[in-house]
């Protein structure tokens, strides 16, 4: 019985598996975005997101090269280490988690699998720049009494009857 063991296999031995992983995630940091099947994005961010953690709150410099030589033995990637360690420890040190987003994109002409981003997510411009400052008023789906109504209709027209005023 396999009850309580959510890993996914992805179709494939521990050893093709563990490579698959390595090879992606040193893509991952290197590129700082790639495209694959939502499955194997999902068992990605389980492989990536402890790895990113490590570079986080290291004390000592026995403490970053142990931490560095922890995150070669799984990315097997000199360059994607140092990057890791350089740029991408630098932009997610005030994060608390959560440093990859998955964006699915439809479905794969040939097999129909569902293919999808996944992306390291202080490094996507385009996301970064789209957020808009929250509106500083609430709103509510109850009417308005209906005196409220009447000096809120009132008040309007008396700041656009003294803008003219004060244009002229």
């Amino acid at each position: 019985m396999r009850h309580r063991k959510k890993f996914n296999h992805l179709g494939r031995k521990a050893s093709h598996r563990k490579a698959m992983l390595s090879n992606m995630a040193a893509s991952l940091i290197l590129h700082k975005r790639i495209k694959t099947t939502v499955a194997k994005a999902k068992a990605l961010r389980m492989y990536v997101e402890p790895l990113v953690t490590k570079t986080k709150n290291i004390d000592t410099v026995e403490g970053k090269i142990h931490a560095q030589r922890t995150v070669f033995s799984y990315l097997q990637n000199k360059e994607a280490v140092k990057e890791l360690f350089t740029e991408v420890a630098s932009k997610v040190a005030d994060r608390p988690g959560g440093y990859t987003r998955i964006l699915k994109l439809g479905n794969r002409l040939g097999d129909n699998a569902e293919m999808c981003y996944i992306e390291l997510v202080d490094f996507n411009e385009n996301m970064l720049e789209s957020k808009k400052p929250a509106k500083a008023t609430r709103r509510t789906r109850r009417s308005k009494k209906a005196g409220d109504e009447a000096q809120v209709s009132e008040a309007p027209a008396d700041h656009s009857v003294e803008s003219t005023e004060a244009d002229s």
